[in-house]
């Protein structure tokens, strides 16, 4: 049949809008959306015809046609923003969401969520309020900061530490210490942008203490620590301890500002993770202001917190931009849950997600990876794949503790032979809810460190799907 035979059998867009299959699916999607689908599958197919000449006239059929328009809909009506199953094995993963809420977090989020809350409203003077004031004493009382204050993320709250307290004059900085984190996130820019001027000190593996003090002028600001959380650099290495950078700033009345990145409050040391301070050590050692993020290692929503001396914090809540950053109360309620959690340290490390997953026993991996292989093996038409249980290492991710390898299981999915990973993981990206994992060596590997027990399940079933489809 030619082009123009082909052209002139494709239904039209009436025709389709009356079919039954789309009368059924209008019932769920708005017309519009079902008029936008039609006209792109139609224009879809004229072009194919016209370009390719490959469709048949089975093609142009009235079925053939709905069916397109029934997958296109489909596809349209999925959320662009939607859960996905971690198998990577990489906890804190920037690209998919970071940490986990943990169960209160998300009660509290709903409750306050679809109902008024006293947000800004002091329920024991009957007049206005501050959102702040639902966290600070939390946060002192977790931390032994004089005073806090909670921010959109931890580059809004070093930039407004800096906008604040330097803006104008010279902040004092290792080398070593300027960072770039995700999203070209980097320590020199932002403080251009706040209006410090940044003096850098010492050399890339070693900076002394001489260095800041030889620094110091009339205009210094402010010296500012900042924790390597995304990189190390190992060997021949020197760097300044904040309770020595604190006497030296003590000496010359300049405040000390430590940004720790992930902001920690609980001690990893007795699970074999070193080298993370906490924010009470910080700022115990003479830190006058602690910056770092609540989505990290502390395990809860996107928001930068600052904490420190009252009369600098104050000074920050102060700045006219910290409007422009603040938190809203879905980040407050989560926040507030998590941070209740720490009031018992047992119950936080089995509580919130983030540090159940960074300190889970190698006993229960290997049970959930035992039990995740049953299910593939079940589920897996009989010569297309086969599986086995492998050692691998997990990580911390998120810019956290980027030395750290934690021991995992993994469960390892191997192709028939000339089949391809890498299209059975394309695959997996496709479905309602996608299955995100590795691949090495020709191996899909399923970390089980990252996946909920309830997720085992809807991860063999995921796999089911692309095989039995392929």
């Amino acid at each position: 049949m030619s082009k123009q035979d082909l052209l002139r059998h494709l239904p039209a867009v009436d025709e389709l809008l009356r079919h039954p299959a789309i009368l059924s699916v209008r019932r769920t999607v708005p017309r519009t959306l079902v008029k936008i689908v039609v006209r792109e599958v139609i224009e879809e197919v004229r072009r194919r015809i016209l370009e390719t000449g490959e469709d048949s006239e089975s093609a142009v059929s009235v079925e053939a046609v709905v069916a397109e328009v029934l997958e296109h809909l489909e596809r349209k009506s999925r959320p662009r923003f939607r859960r996905v199953i971690n198998a990577t094995g990489v906890i804190v993963h920037t690209n998919l969401g970071r940490s986990l809420l943990c169960h209160s977090a998300l009660e509290r989020i709903t409750e306050l969520s679809g109902r008024y809350s006293n947000l800004e409203f002091d329920l024991d003077s009957g007049s206005r309020g501050s959102r702040y004031s639902h966290v600070e004493e939390l946060l002192r009382e977790l931390t032994g900061a004089e005073s806090a204050l909670v921010v959109n993320n931890n580059a809004a709250a070093v930039f407004l530490l800096l906008d604040t307290l330097a803006r104008g004059a010279e902040v004092i900085v290792s080398r070593g210490e300027l960072v770039e984190i995700g999203g070209s996130f980097r320590i020199p820019d932002v403080m251009a942008r706040s209006g410090a001027c940044l003096v850098e000190v010492g050399a890339t593996n070693k900076t002394h203490l001489r260095d800041y003090e030889a620094a110091i002028t009339d205009r210094t600001a402010l010296l500012l620590k900042v924790h390597t959380s995304n990189f190390r650099i190992i060997g021949f290495t020197q760097d300044v301890p904040v309770p020595q950078l604190a006497a030296l700033g003590g000496k010359h009345g300049i405040p000390v500002a430590q940004d720790l990145g992930s902001g920690c409050l609980v001690n990893l040391s007795r699970f074999g993770l070193l080298d993370e301070p906490t924010v009470q050590d910080t700022l115990r050692g003479g830190a006058s202001v602690v910056t770092f993020s609540g989505d990290k290692l502390l395990g809860g929503p996107q928001a930068g917190l600052i904490l420190g001396k009252k009369d600098l914090v104050d000074r920050i809540k102060r700045n006219p931009m910290n409007r422009a950053m603040r938190i809203d109360k879905m980040t407050l309620a989560a926040l507030e849950a998590t941070l209740s959690l720490y009031r018992d340290e047992e119950t936080a490390l089995r509580e919130i997600p983030t540090l159940a997953m960074i300190t889970t026993p190698m006993e229960t991996l290997n049970r959930r990876a035992r039990k995740l292989k049953r299910k593939l093996t079940a589920v897996l038409p009989s010569g297309k794949a086969t599986c086995s249980l492998i050692h691998g290492v997990s990580r911390v991710g998120g810019g956290s503790l980027p030395e750290t390898d934690l021991a995992t299981r993994m469960v390892a999915l191997t192709p028939e032979e000339g089949g391809s990973a890498g299209r059975i993981e394309a695959a997996l990206r496709t479905l309602p809810v996608p299955v995100i994992c590795r691949i090495e060596q020709n191996r899909i590997l399923l970390d089980v460190r990252t996946l909920l027990d309830s997720e085992l399940d809807e991860t063999a079933r995921a796999f089911e799907t692309v095989f039995t489809s392929r």
